[in-house]
């Protein structure tokens, strides 16, 4: 509550001056300014793109694959046909390799085969430039 004393007047004792109190009508006023800016939906600021409209290419078909298993011996497999020797295999990821396009390589490894033939077929494959290798079958190797 506010109110202002004023001077004395002759009987001495002072006037009493009587003002609204603004702070009730100042809080309420800033209540209802929240609740306003709070039922405001939000803006969304948009940009109007002329995009264009045609066809969208037909998808690419999947590249060939070419499976080359590698059994526990060291026996390399190409397909399901069994290679001579490493000349051979090279012979034919360098056949792949000139290929327009690429195949992918799916190295299928044996769970007993020693990592030393594994590790010359990736050797071969990439000195020949063959560029998509993966190595396939890896759940066998989960405990």
């Amino acid at each position: 509550m506010a109110m202002n004393l004023g001077s004395p007047n002759s009987s001495g004792e002072p006037d009493v001056v009587v003002d609204i109190n603004t702070t009730p009508l100042i809080d309420v006023m800033l209540v209802l300014l929240i609740m306003l800016i709070i039922t405001i939906p939000v803006q969304t600021h948009a940009v109007k793109l002329d995009m264009p409209v045609g066809n969208p290419p037909p998808p690419a078909s999947p590249p060939p694959v070419v499976n080359v298993e590698i059994d526990f011996d060291g026996t390399i497999l190409w397909d399901g046909t069994a290679l001579a020797d490493r000349a051979a295999l090279e012979d034919h990821i360098r056949t792949a390799a000139q290929q327009p396009r690429q195949p992918e390589f799916h190295i299928r490894p044996d769970k007993l085969a020693e990592y030393k033939y594994v590790a010359e077929v990736l050797a071969s494959a990439q000195r020949l430039g063959i560029r998509q290798i993966g190595i396939v079958g890896n759940e066998q190797f989960l405990p």
